[in-house]
């Protein structure tokens, strides 16, 4: 039955599919995929995918628009070619943070991506950590959210801090943290924060917890600018604690974030390859761990009609 799943990818992070190719011993699909002059994207499967199990590798990173219109396209090629199912493999789900109606006359962009990714003919979608959980209700069809957990917390198990607290940004944060904190047996903190209008930037208003004299790490799903996180780093030297490190599923690093925190009291920001980190964001402070194999494993089972739930128990 293996010859029945395909693996294919879009042009948003190619390193990841092969990753996940390589850690399932499958060749990458073939496709050719081209941008004409006047800027519309030509799509060619370039091999035999009737019948076939289907997975499309696209993460949501710059420029944003063009990849979902690439993958979009790319999925009504593969069901023209009369695949048997379509998979979405979205490491970081485009405008998670476009949750909700917060403010007046806006769009849910979230619900709206995902309805779109339906009417191009999604069966599935596979993604990690989403801004939000509430997401997977934005679909008709099923979504499994994989969680980067056991990469981070291996991580910082095998370096071996001492006197460690788990630290939630916000209080929307809290309950994700808590499950790092549980899983590293550790005590939690928790910083109320506050955000000012449709910026990056916050304040910290209060602090829930106990850090001083503890090393910190600070759990989130994402890192863009970069400010609301050295915001945090700020407020917890100032309560006293010790080396800070940052934990973060979807390094998202735009604008100067690279320049702020090379210049940052922050002792190392560990995220996930979720989206690609060029040469030029692999400073020394930034550790990027690898969860290719999450993703290999979760496709593995789908085809194979098996029970993911394992992955989040380890």
């Amino acid at each position: 039955m293996r010859n029945r799943l395909k693996i294919f990818s879009g042009s948003a992070h190619p390193d990841l599919a092969k990753a996940i190719c390589d850690y399932l011993d499958l060749p990458l699909g073939k496709m050719d995929v081209q941008r004409f002059k006047n800027d519309n994207t030509f799509v060619k499967i370039r091999e035999n995918v009737r019948l076939c199990d289907c997975f499309v590798v696209q993460s949501s990173c710059p420029p944003v628009n063009h990849g979902l219109m690439e993958l979009f396209i790319i999925m009504d090629a593969l069901m023209r070619a009369s695949a048997r199912s379509i998979t979405v493999v979205m490491p970081y789900f485009a405008y998670s943070r476009s949750d909700k109606k917060d403010q007046p006359r806006i769009s849910i962009t979230a619900k709206l991506v995902a309805d779109l990714l339906e009417t191009a003919g999604a069966d599935r979608v596979i993604t990690m950590d989403l801004h939000a959980e509430q997401i997977q209700g934005f679909f008709a069809f099923p979504v499994d959210q994989l969680l980067a957990a056991p990469v981070l917390c291996g991580y910082f198990q095998e370096l071996g801090l001492a006197n460690v607290v788990a630290v939630a940004p916000d209080a929307g944060s809290a309950k994700r943290t808590r499950y790092f904190a549980k899983r590293l047996n550790v005590p939690l903190a928790i910083l109320d924060k506050r955000r000012h209008g449709n910026d990056d930037s916050s304040e910290v208003l209060h602090l829930i917890g106990d850090v001083r004299g503890h090393n910190a790490i600070i759990f989130d799903d994402e890192v863009s600018t970069g400010g609301s996180m050295l915001g945090v780093v700020k407020a917890l030297q100032e309560n006293g604690a010790q080396k800070i490190y940052g934990a973060v599923t979807h390094g998202i690093l735009c604008g100067n974030a690279i320049e702020k925190f090379r210049d940052s009291q922050l002792e190392e920001l560990v995220i996930t390859d979720t989206v690609p980190v060029g040469p030029d964001k692999r400073i020394p402070k930034i550790k990027v761990l690898s969860v290719a194999h999450l993703f290999g494993e979760a496709i593995k089972r789908i085809h194979d009609g098996t029970s993911i739930s394992a992955l989040f128990e380890h």
